[in-house]
């Protein structure tokens, strides 16, 4: 906040009752004379003595039909011709403005020509203006020459503590960025044929919509206005008699619409204009009716693009979807992290889903348990709480692997520290190769083969020729791999070391 705030009017601060409430001759429109020349000339005073001639432009909006902070006649347009070219190309948040030009905008603010900004210099100098003409000039320099000739001017500068028009976000949660990863997840969804369009907002109520198929999207990247609000979207439904269906009995929508030359453009409309936009639909191959309504619209995802330096200095936020609220969360995770969850699913072919904060990540059954299990719900169960380590964090497809077993020691490390060892266990299974032994560790059972060339003395061809499934078995543990999970178990050398007569099963 800047130290210096001066709210300056036209309307003399006698004229207020004991409330502060002004009651004398308020005329609410522009003059478009003598007392806007006053106003120009007093902004143009607190420049000069600040030492301004560039401004930025704020947080930008045009609203001709929806919204009017005057009583100014409406005029045909957005109020910015001869200023900015007809697509309003240069009218964007951190757009560098001449003085002079900055002085313009004031005018047509003053005159409620259906444009708005903030006019800025960071940390040093701001223009706001408000509901009728109340101009909010806030400078780091007290600017005492600026109050004497606003005074000469006839004009009322009052200090106020700061400008109601200050930007103020205070929504919980964090911006998505536009960045590499945001291109990287939309790329992804193109390619699965989740996402089909790009919404791109740099000015509010301004919109210009990409099909993502149709280019590159690197071609697309290039073509966005700085600091855009972007908003991706599923395709739009070529049933247009459905969709003029389903409209609302009551209230605003946004109609988006695609001619058949492929062209996106979207309209604002209500109950009153329903029946003309069906008559312009009549072509269309395409549509959608999104509602304007705060909850309702609910786009794929959403982000704002970064300067040029990759920093987020866009002020402005868009209503955070769920995929945006994973991104928050996602962005806090890391591989290797110890994160507690609760399994909510074991699905039919065996991942086990962990809810971590309203993400869903995802155990596989080898990262269970470091022992062979048959099914998730021989280690786990819904509702059940359970602290795991996190594998990856992958924030293209929003997917976040855990293991339970890496923070579990490895029992096999311990195995492979007593090669040599005899030991006893059933035959699981029989192979053309040899046989598979369950050996018990402490309560962990590990299974290793018995090949057929240790399975006895004499030569083997086929391993049920001399033990079946189910018969317990004393072995020698030969070898232990733990990266390769392998364990080789020998009963020729079992039976070599036995007394006569005492030769092990």
């Amino acid at each position: 906040m800047l130290p210096f705030v001066h709210r300056v009017t036209k309307y003399d601060p006698a004229d207020r009752d004991e409330h502060g409430s002004y009651i004398g001759t308020a005329e609410a429109v522009s003059d478009h004379g003598p007392v806007e020349s006053a106003y120009l000339q007093a902004v143009a005073a607190f420049a000069e003595e600040a030492g301004i001639d560039r401004l930025a432009v704020r947080e930008p909006q045009i609203a001709p039909g929806l919204a009017d902070f005057g009583a100014e006649p409406a005029i045909e347009g957005h109020g910015l011709a001869g200023l900015f070219p007809p697509d309003l190309a240069g009218f964007h948040d951190g757009a560098q403005v001449s003085l002079a030009l900055g002085l313009e905008l004031v005018r047509a603010m003053l005159r409620d020509n259906g444009a708005w900004c903030r006019l800025e210099v960071e940390g040093t100098f701001t223009v706001h203006v408000g509901w009728d003409q109340y101009v909010y000039i806030g400078s780091s320099e007290r600017c005492e020459e600026a109050l004497a000739r606003t005074r000469e001017l006839g004009l009322f500068p009052e200090r106020l503590d700061a400008s109601p028009y200050d930007a103020h976000y205070d929504e919980p949660g964090e911006q998505r960025p536009a960045d590499d990863d945001f291109w990287a997840r939309l790329r992804w969804c193109v390619a699965i044929g989740q996402a089909a369009i790009l919404e791109e907002t740099h000015v509010n109520n301004a919109t210009r919509w990409h099909r993502l198929n149709d280019r590159p999207l690197h071609e697309i990247r290039a073509r966005l206005t700085p600091r855009a609000q972007l908003a991706v979207w599923p395709d739009l439904s070529t049933d247009v008699a459905a969709v003029l269906a389903d409209l609302p009995q009551e209230g605003l929508i946004e109609l988006v619409r695609e001619d058949a030359d492929g062209q996106i453009t979207s309209t604002v409309a209500d109950e009153s204009q329903f029946a003309e936009l069906a008559a312009q639909l009549t072509s269309a191959r395409a549509a959608a009716a999104l509602s304007l309504s705060t909850g309702e619209r609910q786009p794929l995802f959403t982000a704002v693009l970064p300067d040029s330096d990759g920093l987020l200095r866009a002020r402005w936020r868009t209503e955070p979807t769920v995929s945006d609220r994973h991104w928050a969360t996602l962005k806090t995770l890391y591989r290797g992290q110890v994160i507690t969850g609760t399994v909510t699913e074991i699905a039919g072919f065996g991942v086990t889903f962990v809810d971590i904060g309203g993400v869903t990540a995802t155990i596989n059954i080898p990262e269970l348990s470091w022992r062979p299990i048959n099914h998730p719900s021989d280690i786990v169960t819904v509702g059940r709480q359970i602290t795991a380590e996190i594998l990856d964090v992958d924030m293209v497809r929003e997917r976040v692997p855990l293991s339970l077993r890496a923070l579990q020691a490895d029992p096999m490390l311990d195995l492979a520290r007593q090669v040599g060892r005899i030991v006893t266990g059933p035959v699981t299974k029989l192979v053309p190769f040899g046989a598979f032994v369950r050996i018990e560790d402490r309560e962990n059972g590990f299974e290793g083969l018995v090949h057929n060339t240790e399975l006895a003395d004499e030569h083997v061809e086929r391993p049920e020729d001399v033990v079946q499934v189910g018969e317990t078995l004393t072995v020698k543990i030969l070898e232990v791999d733990p990266a390769r999970r392998r364990i080789a178990l020998s009963r020729k050398q079992t039976l070599a070391v036995a007394p006569e007569g005492h030769r092990p099963a």
